[in-house]
């Protein structure tokens, strides 16, 4: 018989999603297994293949009976994965479950006491009881409260199926209804653990432009800008990128040490003895750019966003270089503006405040 094997990833995938969708607990469980033994067997074409068949049990399974399903996923992005063929899917389930669970506030003054995630029989035919009741009281049907409190307890563990793909520059450059996800994550990111995650990710630029003004050189440096997670990690790969030559144009100045930089791209997140800040940043306006915040708070100018460098008052470490690693930033070095479109840059900059 020629072909491939019937244990192939791609294979086992459309005999997992077929029995998700049949509810066939005990070939799902059987699928599942033999996708796990497969996984270090597979390349990346054959993962690539297996999403495909998966995505019409993503569709169609309850929200609450989703979460092995949603990690596999997971895994096989992780593993190497193409992740854009179930990107719509996943950003369709991740939005509506986040935004039915937004609403378990309407209910949770409603059931009669603290509701948590039901771990048996008894307690969910309990819970059931206490939405039956609640549901009318809070202007909901049953239906709805009990999809309601199936998001509330259940979304989070399909973030990771996003959080994964999302770590890469092609998949967020192709997400679909960024915005309806974003606004969705944003109304969860105090209740669900990784809503917050996902919401930072989605924060996240790609081929921004940047303008960087060093004030005391007057030098002025046009960069291009991807997948940056904060201004802890910007403001370690701008001196990285700045610092350097004097004669080539670049800024005086110590070099970030080797372990800070890996610590900023792809190597340990944490060095050993912390990561030291190189500049005071300030943005066009003379605002203060803290390091807790995203290069997408720093307002625009124009068409570029611009940070604006100065000495720092004082000294400033941190400890964590980036805080997706996974994702690879970019920080570009377009060019080195010259003298006079620096000046011109400089005289549309406030003082530091």
């Amino acid at each position: 018989m020629f072909g491939r094997s019937a244990t192939a990833l791609p294979e086992l995938c459309a005999s997992l999603a077929e029995a998700v969708i049949r509810l066939d607990t005990k070939a799902s469980t059987k699928s599942y297994r033999a996708i796990v033994d497969r996984l270090p067997e597979a390349d990346q074409g054959e993962l690539s293949e297996a999403l495909p068949p998966l995505v019409p049990a993503l569709e169609q399974v309850a929200l609450g009976n989703g979460a092995l399903l949603a990690t596999l996923v997971a895994g096989l992005i992780e593993q190497g994965a193409d992740p854009l063929p179930v990107l719509p899917v996943l950003v369709d389930r991740v939005s509506t479950g986040l935004e039915l669970a937004a609403q378990f506030g309407v209910l949770s003054d409603k059931l009669g006491g603290p509701a948590t995630a039901p771990t048996s029989a008894e307690e969910y035919k309990d819970l059931r009881e206490r939405l039956i009741r609640a549901a009318p009281q809070a202007g909901l049907s049953v239906e709805e409260a009990g999809e309601i409190a199936q998001a509330w307890f259940t979304v989070n563990d399909w973030i990771p199926s996003l959080l994964l793909p999302l770590q890469q520059k092609a998949a967020r450059q192709a997400l679909p209804a960024r915005d309806r996800l974003t606004a969705a994550a944003a109304s969860m990111t105090t209740h669900a653990e990784d809503a917050a995650w996902l919401f930072g990710l989605l924060e996240v630029l790609d081929d921004e432009p940047l303008l960087v003004l060093h004030r005391p050189t007057s030098r002025a440096y046009d960069l291009t800008v991807s997948g940056v997670s904060d201004n802890f990690q910007l403001h370690t790969l701008l001196a990285a990128t700045l610092i350097g030559d004097e004669s080539r144009g670049l800024l005086p100045g110590t070099r970030p040490e080797p372990a800070w930089i890996a610590a900023a791209t792809d190597g340990d997140l944490m060095p050993a003895d912390g990561i030291r800040g190189q500049f005071y940043l300030a943005d066009a306006s003379g605002e203060t750019i803290w390091n807790e915040g995203r290069l997408a708070d720093i307002p625009l100018l124009g068409d570029h966003r611009v940070i604006v460098l100065d000495p720092p008052p004082y000294e400033r470490s941190w400890n964590l270089g980036r805080a997706y690693p996974l994702m690879k930033p970019e920080v570009v070095l377009n060019r080195i503006l010259p003298a006079d479109e620096a000046t011109q840059w400089a005289s549309r900059v406030s003082p530091a405040s």
